[in-house]
């Protein structure tokens, strides 16, 4: 794989990472991604800002606009990229459970 990324990182910190569940607070400037990646938990994302997501999945890309202090949940396995499509930094919660 190549050293050079397109786009610059998104930051993650780890609020919490206990038996139960771990909490990553993500971090994007316009541009950024998260680079590509498979979650091996179940998972609940909430918006620390307005949100304008591009998701580049296995079948496709597809843009997803939230706003500040909605919520999804998503199953183990899912597959993207997550990239800051907006003119604005964003940042949303990621709470992983590791506990069904």
């Amino acid at each position: 794989m190549s050293q050079f990324r397109a786009r610059p990182p998104a930051v993650p910190t780890v609020l919490l990472d206990d038996a139960v569940v771990r909490i990553t607070r993500w971090d994007f400037e316009p541009g950024a991604d998260t680079g590509h990646h498979v979650h091996g938990l179940g998972y609940v994302v909430v918006p620390m800002t307005d949100c304008q997501f591009l998701l580049e999945e296995p079948g496709g890309n597809r843009r997803v606009d939230m706003a500040k202090g909605a919520a999804y949940r998503r199953e183990a396995g899912v597959e993207h990229n997550v990239v800051n499509a907006g003119p604005e930094p964003m940042s949303f919660i990621e709470i992983e459970y590791k506990q069904s």
